[in-house]
């Protein structure tokens, strides 16, 4: 039986989002694939990333970022320790019916989507929620409490086709379906992000 400090030292930490009702496994957004060539762009959602920015780029954050990344590396190249981190990482979101994945970053590869099934699979009884702008590696058998929503690349551009769930950034407030921002930027008693019932969802730009 893993103890919390245990489990939570090996995955290098959990994040934890103030705007969220539950913990997040963050990495770096400058590991972004697709988001990095948005960066370049304007009108892009990317174009001002709120995980390069305020916080998220204190000393103390950027480093466990950096924790994780080495981390996560490391379950996607070793077996044994793969096993492990599946282990540690479900007995911490088990410990909650809600998840986020990235609050910062992005999938890395389809090895990395198929380990947050994995992952998801072991905890059925918490929902995970992963937004993505990276559909080329979220592929395969998705377990039914992992909603993955495809991001819409630009500002007030209609939602992805072809995908389940998405999400969609509006420069109008009235077209937001998130109401995020009339509660400080906080989910409140809100869970659209992780409803199944919710195809797409609308955020007002940050």
């Amino acid at each position: 039986m893993w103890k919390v400090e245990t489990a939570d030292a090996l995955v290098g930490g959990l994040s934890a989002p103030g705007k969220m009702p539950c913990k997040s496994f963050s990495i770096s957004a400058l590991t972004c694939k697709t988001g990095g060539l948005l960066r370049k762009i304007a009108n892009s959602v990317c174009a001002k990333c709120y995980a390069l920015k305020g916080r998220y780029m204190f000393a103390n954050v950027q480093a466990a970022r950096a924790r994780r990344m080495t981390v996560l590396a490391r379950a996607l190249a070793d077996d044994a320790f793969r096993a492990e981190f599946i282990s540690a990482m479900s007995f911490l979101v088990a410990r909650s019916p809600w998840f986020r994945w990235h609050d910062s970053g992005d999938l890395q590869s389809r090895a990395h989507f198929a380990l947050i099934c994995d992952i998801a699979r072991a905890t059925p009884n918490t929902v995970h929620w992963l937004p993505t702008k990276e559909p080329r590696f979220a592929k395969g058998d998705i377990p039914s409490n992992l909603i993955v929503r495809v991001s819409a690349p630009h500002i007030d551009q209609p939602a992805p086709t072809g995908h389940v769930y998405t999400s969609t950034v509006v420069s109008d407030k009235r077209n937001a379906t998130c109401r995020a921002f009339e509660r400080q930027g906080k989910c409140g008693p809100c869970r659209m992000c992780w409803d199944p019932a919710v195809k797409n969802v609308a955020y007002y730009q940050h």
